[in-house]
């Protein structure tokens, strides 16, 4: 009769321990764990996506700011476009911003079960950011001094006119000058008209 007993406290000590690792492995298990991404870990992309998406194994608990995404790049600037949007299981996070190199996702939720969980993971972008345009800009203000330089030739072509009109000043002289040759022809016209006159008159006295 004693070896019944010891079997029935060995088997009471066995389902102790069994109770006792089910008791505190099932809020363990019950965590939600994060199974996809988009992009993919490790990945390596040709340009920036304007979307991140996570996806967990179980719906999460979206209580304000409880969802929290972080996308970085290797200079630390932000990435992030918004706040995150929770959808069931699914946390989509907007983009914005160009990278180069390695980007870095830091992310923290609520699982169901009503616990935090987080991680991170990394995927490279190859795309050089476009920055070329504002090496443009100073083209315009070169050819502002071009086109001002084309009305100060129109100016010397205006200052021609004013040569031809001090041409007519200097021929203004000519019929004055006529007048006056007139003038003395008839001066002298009138002096040999009275000689001749008086001639005459000598020769009939003698």
């Amino acid at each position: 009769m004693i070896f019944p007993s010891r079997a029935r406290a060995g088997f009471a000590g066995v389902a102790v321990v069994i109770a006792s690792v089910l008791l505190f492995a099932s809020p363990a298990a019950a965590h939600d764990e994060l199974v996809a991404t988009d992009p993919v870990a490790d990945s390596t992309l040709d340009e920036m996506p304007t979307e991140l998406t996570l996806s967990f194994s179980s719906e999460l608990i979206n209580d304000g700011n409880s969802t929290v995404v972080e996308v970085t790049d290797g200079a630390g600037t932000d990435l992030t476009g918004g706040d995150p949007e929770v959808t069931g299981e699914v946390v989509r996070q907007p983009l914005s911003g160009e990278a180069s190199g390695d980007v870095t996702v830091l992310w923290r939720v609520v699982s169901s079960d009503g616990h935090p969980i987080s991680g991170e993971f990394r995927f490279t972008v190859t795309a050089q950011p476009t920055s070329s345009p504002r090496a443009t800009t100073p083209a315009p203000e070169a050819s502002v001094p071009a086109e001002s330089a084309t009305p100060e030739t129109s100016v010397s072509e205006s200052s021609t006119p004013s040569a031809t009109d001090t041409a007519p000043t200097s021929s203004s002289f000519v019929p004055w000058i006529i007048v006056g040759v007139l003038l003395l022809a008839a001066v002298v016209a009138t002096v040999v008209v009275i000689v001749s006159r008086r001639r005459p008159s000598k020769s009939s006295e003698r």
